[in-house]
């Protein structure tokens, strides 16, 4: 139980650190279950058979599914921690496909490349989750390009971490 206890308290800081003070135990209650690596380090993080989470081997941050980021679009509030796209690209970004630099409409001013974020519609409707490719000034100058990276959207099957 105090190893439980030890991870729930590691993955709780990283999110705090992540996504603001707060975010852990909004993220992870007591009842969380870890998935193991062989290596005995922690590698998902599952809240009643679903992924909510999962550590990046290569650098210790965490990874959302859907299911984690309505826990975060609900506690986190707007702009914080999101990307809006317009309504041309809403649908298609929901079907989890990436969110394109000529499509946001605002972004949270305080987001750099290769963080993990919310993507929201005009309405603040959570359409997916993403690791940002651009910063917060770059994604609104830029006309071209890959502003997120869509690991997920609302309307697709969660999908195994690809980092």
């Amino acid at each position: 139980m105090e190893i439980k206890q030890s991870h729930l308290k590691r993955v709780q800081t990283i999110a705090d650190y992540q996504f603001g003070r707060g975010a852990g135990e909004i993220l992870f209650c007591d009842n969380v279950v870890f998935q193991l690596s062989t290596t005995k380090r922690i590698r998902q993080i599952l809240l009643d058979n679903e992924r909510i989470a999962t550590i990046r081997a290569k650098d210790g941050m965490l990874t959302l599914s859907i299911k984690g980021a309505r826990k975060l679009h609900e506690f986190i509030k707007y702009p914080g921690q999101r990307v809006t796209v317009n309504s041309d690209a809403a649908p298609f970004v929901a079907k989890g496909k990436t969110a394109f630099s000529r499509h946001i409409a605002t972004v949270d001013p305080e987001i750099r490349a290769g963080q993990e974020v919310l993507v929201v519609d005009e309405n603040d409707r959570l359409l997916a989750t993403g690791k940002t490719m651009l910063s917060a000034l770059e994604m609104q100058v830029f006309k071209k390009g890959i502003a997120v990276d869509v690991r997920s959207g609302i309307e697709t099957k969660d999908k195994p971490d690809s980092d």
